[in-house]
C-alpha cells in the first residue's frame, strides 16, 4: 500500500474568532461534515484547529483509505462527531456495495448526544457508546477488527488531577507532558486494530511525538506525519500508524535493545521534529499542507 498522500485544501477557516465558509471548487465534492449542522453543548468540545487538522489528514489520505476498503472504523473521543461523520462521508462511494460499520466513543454523555445529532444531520449511522476505551468491554468485542481508528486525544499538559474530569475538561486535560491519556490509548489501539489496521492520531509537540512513534515501532508499527501545522499557540502533528511486518519480526528479536536505546533515539528524533518547517494552520486556497 502506498502511504503517500493526496493534498487537498481545507474548506473552513477561522478569522478573528469567526467561522468563514470558503467556496468549494466545483471539481471537489463536499467530503466533510458541514460545521453549521453540528449540534452543540457548553460541555462538548467544538471542532477547532486540531479537529480540522485531523480531517484534513484524512482528506489528504483519502485515496489510500478508499483502496484500503475498511470494514470497521472507530473514533475514540468523538466530541461533536465532526471527525467520525467526515470520515464516513469521505468513504462513501456510490458504486460500492461495501458496508462499513462505524463506532464512536466518548466518556462525556453530552458528547454522545451531540455526536448522534451530527451523524443524523448527515444521514450517517454509527454506534455511539459511552465508553472509557482504556478499560472497557469494547476491547473484547472489537479486538483485532478495527481497520481505521481516529483519535484526537486530550493532549494538553495539565496537572494529573485534571485528567478524566467530568465535562469539557476531559477533552483536553492530558496530564504530565499531555501523555497520560495517550499512553493509555496506544496499547488498546494495538489490541483493537486489525492486521491491516491504521491509526490516525493528533499530537502536540510537547507530547514528544517522536517518542510516541518509537513506542509504536516497538509494537511493530511504521509511522509517518500526514499533517504538521503550527498555530499561534501550538505545533500539531497528525501521525498515521500501520503495522509493518518487517518491524514486527524485528520486535521479537530486538525488544530489549530497542528499550535501551529509546531515550537517546527519542532525543535525536525530537531534534529532527524541531527542524520541520512550521506550516501556518490557516492557509490560502492555492497553498498546500
Amino acid at each position: 500500500m502506498d502511504h503517500s498522500v493526496e493534498v487537498l485544501p481545507s474548506i473552513r477557516t477561522k478569522e478573528k474568532d469567526e467561522w468563514k465558509s470558503r467556496q468549494i471548487p466545483a471539481r471537489m465534492p463536499s467530503r466533510i461534515a458541514q460545521i453549521r449542522l453540528v449540534s452543540g453543548h457548553p460541555e462538548v468540545y467544538e471542532p477547532c484547529d486540531d479537529s480540522f487538522a485531523l480531517v484534513d489528514a484524512l482528506l489528504a489520505d483519502r485515496k489510500n483509505l478508499l483502496e484500503h476498503e475498511p470494514m470497521i472504523c472507530m473514533e475514540v473521543g468523538c466530541g461533536s462527531g465532526y471527525v467520525i461523520t467526515s470520515l464516513a462521508i469521505m468513504l462513501k462511494q456510490e458504486d460500492s456495495d461495501a458496508s462499513v460499520s462505524y463506532f464512536a466513543t466518548d466518556i462525556n454523555p453530552h458528547a454522545l448526544r451531540v455526536t448522534s445529532e451530527t451523524l443524523k444531520a448527515h444521514t450517517v449511522h454509527a454506534e455511539v457508546l459511552c465508553d472509557n476505551i482504556a478499560a472497557s468491554g469494547l476491547e473484547k468485542r472489537l479486538s483485532g477488527k478495527v481497520d481505521v481508528m481516529v483519535v484526537n486525544p486530550p493532549y494538553v499538559p495539565t496537572p494529573e488531577d485534571e485528567v478524566g474530569r467530568d465535562g469539557i475538561a476531559s477533552a483536553w486535560a492530558g496530564g504530565e507532558n499531555g501523555r497520560t491519556v495517550i499512553d493509555k490509548i496506544l496499547p488498546v489501539a494495538d489490541k483493537l486494530l486489525s492486521n491491516k489496521g491504521w491509526l490516525y492520531m493528533v499530537t502536540l509537540a510537547a507530547n514528544s511525538p517522536s517518542q510516541i512513534c518509537l513506542v509504536m515501532k516497538e509494537k511493530g508499527y511504521a509511522s509517518r506525519i500526514i499533517v504538521q501545522r503550527s498555530t499561534e499557540e501550538e505545533s500539531l502533528h497528525v501521525i498515521k500508524f500501520w503495522r509493518d511486518p518487517d518491524l514486527q519480526v524485528g520486535e521479537q528479536k530486538d525488544r530489549s535493545a530497542a528499550t535501551t536505546q529509546r531515550t537517546s533515539s527519542a532525543g535525536m528524533m525530537d531534534s529532527i521534529f524541531l527542524q520541520f518547517p512550521r506550516i501556518p494552520f490557516w492557509r490560502n486556497d492555492n497553498s498546500s499542507s
